[in-house]
């Protein structure tokens, strides 16, 4: 209990104080202390949680190491350290998707959640082809574009499965897991405003604090465990 108050304050202490350095336009040192959220709730979940889940962990350590390449960012080109982020990214939103996936019963899910899955898989359609709007006219017929392609429908993904999750859960573990789905996706959708279309100070609070805020209750949930539900049991029993 003592060590989880002790690096909860830190995440707060970081957290402020990269919001100050963004109200003083000094965005470099912002970005630097950003860049210690992650890590930081990766150890919090490391010592304060038993049973841990090796997908999340290697969620949680993925996102940490990418988050961290900031600082190694002057000492290799521009091209390995995108290419690199990214896919330390992608890999990290993928062992979410894992994590999500090994709680839910797929063949319940696809038989009582059709028009869900169906509206979800539009939805995300939609956002996908905003998103490439955005960003097209930087990284049109480039690799990047595919790169980019992959990391939104990944995080979709994630958000998705993680509504279905909560459906499917109707329990408070399985709600902050969504929530904190929802906050990254809208930090990330913010972020993503932020650096092709204002570079606004207001963007880039709002996309920090959601930031923040979605590994919360990522940390949250991950205390929290899932009850079997009647339909699994029924279902391996058949």
């Amino acid at each position: 209990m003592y060590k989880s108050k002790i690096l909860m304050g830190l995440v707060l202490i970081v957290y402020v104080l990269s919001v100050l350095f963004q109200f003083g336009n000094d965005s470099s040192i912002a970005n630097s202390l950003k860049s210690f959220i992650i890590p930081i709730f990766t150890l919090l979940y490391f010592v304060t949680v038993k049973k841990k889940s090796l997908f999340f962990l290697l969620f949680l350590v993925l996102y940490a190491v990418s988050d961290l390449l900031l600082f190694i960012a002057p000492y290799i080109s521009n091209k390995v350290n995108y290419y690199m982020g990214n896919s330390l990214y992608i890999l990290a939103y993928t062992f979410l998707l894992l994590e999500v996936c090994k709680s839910v019963c797929v063949l319940y899910v696809l038989k009582n959640y059709k028009i869900h899955l169906l509206v979800l898989t539009i939805l995300n359609i939609y956002i996908i082809y905003v998103l490439h709007v955005i960003v097209a006219p930087y990284v049109a017929k480039t690799n990047e574009f595919y790169v980019e392609l992959v990391y939104n429908i990944v995080m979709l993904l994630v958000l998705s499965l993680t509504l279905v999750n909560y459906f499917y859960r109707d329990n408070v573990k399985s709600l902050y897991l969504f929530l904190g789905a929802m906050c990254i996706v809208f930090s990330e959708v913010i972020w993503i405003a932020y650096g092709y279309i204002s570079a606004s100070t207001f963007l880039n609070i709002v996309s920090t604090s959601l930031y923040m805020l979605s590994f919360y209750f990522f940390y949250i949930q991950s205390k929290l465990v899932y009850e079997e539900r009647e339909e699994e049991v029924e279902i391996l029993i058949n």
